[in-house]
């Protein structure tokens, strides 16, 4: 049996928590400062902060969501994702293949407002893992596009993809990153940036719009849940109901002793004479 992940109180909320971890990140000099700590090179002054940017580019519509997107006076674009395992699988989380496609998608967002192929700004799409995201115990994982043939020979597309492991416990990475996975981990503040992370933390749990706005998205996931559950349910029926037709049954006598709601039931009839007529 799956159990339902349970709300987190408002109070209890993280930086590593992907509501409060949007939220901070909103200020351009914490954000700044963080990508400068991931990256480990100066950033430029960044402008239009978006957390929770959409792009709706799916098949049937719906949005894909980035954490938090921005881009520097350098024109360099940044995507930072905070990712949980939340009682998941690393495998499931599908990382490699999300990383493709947010970058397609930051790349069409780019080119649909006019620009040339050549106009491509350099992009990095980073994701800040509170596991392993390979299982092989690099502290963090860069991806660069590169000949198989020789690997000397660097695309130089501009676009790279860091997969950064915040529970990595070696001591070969520089002190300031190494808190940073710490503070990610476990709370720790031993850091000047991370004391300002937590302190940016604090006051956000105090605030009464942003716990709204948190009340509002959860009200929002579980209604999708739902929902998804919901067409699930609707479809094992229809296919029960199918069934029944197909044995003979008339709505009447399905709904009367299998208590199917009649607009279901008819439903389903009204589809298998469409699919007969074809």
């Amino acid at each position: 049996m799956i159990r339902q992940r349970q709300m987190r109180n408002y109070e209890e909320l993280r930086f590593c928590d992907d509501f409060m971890f949007g939220k901070v990140m909103e200020d351009p000099e914490l954000c700044r400062d963080v990508l400068e700590c991931l990256l480990q090179r100066p950033v430029g002054q960044l402008s239009g902060i978006q957390t929770q940017k959409e792009f709706k580019y799916t098949c049937d519509g719906k949005p894909i969501r980035l954490d938090v997107y921005n881009r520097d006076s350098d024109g360099i674009i940044y995507d930072a994702e905070m990712e949980n395992l939340n009682h998941k699988t690393v495998e499931s989380h599908e990382l490699p293949k999300r990383s493709r496609f947010y970058q397609g998608a930051i790349d069409v967002d780019f080119m649909s407002k006019g620009n040339a192929y050549r106009e491509l700004p350099e992009s990095n799409v980073l994701f800040i893992c509170t596991f392993d995201p390979f299982m092989k115990g690099l502290s963090k994982y860069t991806f660069v596009e590169k000949c198989r043939e020789n690997t000397n020979i660097d695309l130089d597309d501009g676009a790279t993809k860091i997969f950064y492991n915040c529970c990595y416990e070696g001591k070969d990475i520089p002190d300031n990153l190494k808190k940073l996975y710490d503070y990610i981990e476990n709370g720790n503040t031993e850091s000047e940036l991370t004391k300002r992370l937590e302190a940016a933390v604090v006051k956000g749990r105090k605030n009464e719009v942003w716990r709204t706005q948190y009340m509002k998205e959860w009200v929002v996931l579980q209604d999708a849940r739902e929902e998804g559950r919901q067409e699930g349910r609707d479809l094992r029926d229809a296919e029960k109901i199918a069934e029944m037709i197909g044995r003979g049954k008339t709505v009447a006598e399905i709904v009367e002793f299998c208590n199917y709601p009649e607009e279901l039931v008819k439903r389903v009839e009204s589809g298998m004479l469409d699919m007969c007529d074809k």
